[in-house]
């Protein structure tokens, strides 16, 4: 009788222990087309970095000692997020080649984790391309509407998601449909202003770097692709390197690059001669290449103030004839400005 005692007593603390919440997080799943670092980096800012070798077909698990919240991780250049918490058994499928479209969560606190990629991913459905590039204020009133409805939508399907994510997500949602509202009204006006065909605003005499003076009416013939632009302005100066890249592509092309400086002083405490000389450093020492002009009056003058150009850098395509292309062109960083000078008639003339 004690033995049989003793032994229930024994299957008793298996059990209880069995039972006990563990003090780590298991994380599961598989990446189709693994990128050939074969590695999942899971990291938190600089509070917590933890490496998961891949095996040969893409799948993974480890397990992982965190303080509950929302993480990142990376596979290749890929990047997503995922809410862990120890004791929770969590995982995901995805594609390295297509990689936030096809990520699916399984496991624990799975609701919270589809729910904030879709939720992320609905900017890509409704605010897509064609929005961008020629939508109008019907258009864009349509995308807000649809894109708030399916984001309520989402809230119904993952009922389970908590409070706070919740309440994270929305205001999210509130602040992508204001910067939207924002950069897409601002870019509707300008077209509506300055629509495709409409002939461009001009400028005359403008110093040119290579020497001599330089008109709009001097470049026709050719589409022009305008870069304005100053020396003390850090996005300007952080797209150089993709306009080079341009300029070299379409070599020989029956295209124009024209960078056109608003140096007037600023960056150089007022000082407009200093200005000036920074702008001919600069184009020396980066080597900066196609036309190279100074504006007569900086941000006053006529050409810019007609062009309603208030920051920079600020692109705008204008064709053979001298008439508008795009007043709000992409940036050379933008993969859409090479799609956009491919659609147009720039064969070598």
């Amino acid at each position: 009788m004690k033995r049989l005692i003793a032994f229930c007593v024994i299957l008793v603390l298996i059990s209880c222990k069995k039972g006990e919440p563990q003090d780590y997080a298991t994380l599961s799943g598989k990446i189709e087309n693994p990128h050939e670092s074969n590695t999942l980096k899971i990291f938190k800012g600089r509070d917590y970095e933890k490496i998961i070798n891949l095996n040969d077909n893409g799948t993974f698990k480890d397990t992982l000692k965190v303080e509950e919240g929302d993480y990142n991780f990376q596979h290749g250049n890929q990047y997503g997020q995922i809410y862990l918490k120890n004791d929770n058994e969590s995982s995901f499928t995805t594609d390295h080649d297509n990689f936030i479209e096809t990520i699916e969560f399984g496991g624990d606190a799975s609701d919270i984790n589809n729910f904030s990629i879709q939720s992320f991913l609905l900017g890509n459905k409704h605010f897509n391309k064609e929005l961008v590039m020629s939508g109008n204020q019907d258009d864009l009133n349509n995308a807000l509407k649809n894109y708030r409805s399916d984001y309520e939508a989402l809230k119904t399907k993952f009922n389970e998601v908590d409070s706070i994510h919740l309440a994270s997500m929305d205001r999210n949602i509130t602040m992508t449909e204001q910067q939207i509202n924002r950069m897409m009204s601002s870019k509707i006006a300008l077209r509506s202003t300055f629509p495709k065909g409409a002939p461009s605003p001009k400028f005359s005499d403008y110093e040119n770097y290579s020497g001599g003076n330089t008109s709009l009416e001097d470049l026709r013939g050719k589409y022009v692709y305008f870069d304005i632009w100053a020396t003390w302005c850090g996005p300007c100066k952080v797209e150089i390197p993709s306009l080079k890249k341009i300029e070299k592509q379409f070599e020989g092309k029956n295209i124009q690059f024209v960078s056109i400086s608003v140096d007037e002083g600023r960056g150089y405490k007022g000082d407009a001669a200093a200005a000036y000389q920074g702008w001919k450093k600069m184009i020396a020492e980066k080597e900066l290449g196609g036309i190279q002009l100074m504006a007569d009056n900086g941000f006053r003058s006529d050409f810019i103030q007609e062009y309603k150009i208030q920051g920079i850098p600020r692109f705008i395509l204008i064709d053979p004839e001298g008439n508008i292309v795009d007043a709000d062109a992409p940036r050379p960083s933008n993969p859409e400005l090479i799609e956009l000078l491919n659609s147009l008639d720039i064969e070598g003339k």
